[in-house]
């Protein structure tokens, strides 16, 4: 599966009939999916499909939604008044025999009338509203399917940064490992150092004491479980950016638990370079966790 970043932007245009019609969509960052859409009045009716057509391709994002639909073509219908007219022809009827050779009704005459006739725009049936929200409905998926391929088209890019931040939190991981500090003689000449600041002008040696920052020091120069647990979160980031899909959730919890060896790894350091490393390491997995953020 492809990466997505959650960053993208469509727009697709088209016409139905005497209608034409525009998509828009654009999409942010967000913990989840929120699709927030704007429809003209009278297309209420599309906003079931538009999620469903929406969240088969996207698992996350702010996404803004709207559509707008203009009729290029106005026609005009005369509708009746039956009701008006039966009255007026009951009139007629009820005064006739007390006309004087009435004139014949004349259309213009009928039309004459208020309310008998209205002039207002014609409706399309059922079966060409149908026609036309299947072309707007199309309209969506291709837009979609835009906004889809540029978020993937995004995500790669994201994919190769990514990439890069996690070589350089390895090659951080096997400097510290490789620092002489760490070395055993090395730690021994500090041992031997400590001993010899604690012993230096004391005249009642408290051996417990002594062993206490003996132990101390062992410990703070051990970074190996930090090393080891730095090594395994870098195999599984790989291994989450080559399977793709919807992984940001997954390389933040990484990217927290790199941040934490880290934390521990400094703390630790008895080394200015293993701290300078710690510290570049720390700026590094902030990059990637920066970056992950964009990542669907």
């Amino acid at each position: 599966m492809t990466l997505q970043s959650m960053t993208g932007f469509a727009r697709v245009e088209g016409s139905s009939g005497r209608y034409r019609w525009a998509w828009e969509l654009r999409s942010v960052n967000g913990k989840g999916l929120d699709i927030r859409s704007r429809l003209p009045q009278g297309h209420e009716h599309l906003e079931a499909d538009l999620r469903r057509l929406l969240g088969a391709g996207l698992s996350r994002g702010n996404l803004q939604v709207g559509l707008t639909v203009t009729v290029s073509e106005n026609r005009v219908e005369a509708v009746l008044n039956r009701d008006a007219l039966d009255a007026v022809l009951a009139l007629r009827k009820t005064l006739g025999p007390e006309l004087v050779d009435p004139a014949p009704m004349r259309l213009d005459s009928l039309l004459s009338i208020r309310g008998l006739v209205d002039l207002r725009e014609a409706t399309d049936d059922a079966e060409a509203i149908a026609a036309r929200d299947a072309d707007i409905l199309g309209g969506l998926s291709a837009a979609a399917d835009a906004m889809v391929a540029m978020r993937q088209s995004e995500g790669v890019a994201l994919g190769h940064i990514l990439s890069d931040h996690i070589s350089r939190i390895e090659e951080l991981a096997s400097q510290i490992e490789a620092d002489p500090a760490r070395r055993p003689e090395e730690i021994g000449r500090r041992l031997e150092a400590q001993v010899a600041s604690l012993m230096d002008g004391a005249t009642g040696l408290d051996r417990d004491r002594l062993h206490q920052e003996i132990a101390l020091l062992a410990t703070k120069a051990d970074l190996r479980e930090e090393i080891d647990r730095l090594k395994a979160h870098v195999t599984a980031a790989r291994d989450l950016i080559a399977a793709g899909g919807p992984i940001g959730r997954k390389l933040d919890f990484l990217a927290q638990e790199f941040n934490r060896e880290a934390n521990t790894i400094c703390s630790k350091s008895t080394s200015v370079a293993v701290t300078a490393a710690g510290i570049e390491l720390k700026v590094v997995i902030d990059q990637f966790r920066e970056q992950v953020q964009n990542l669907e």
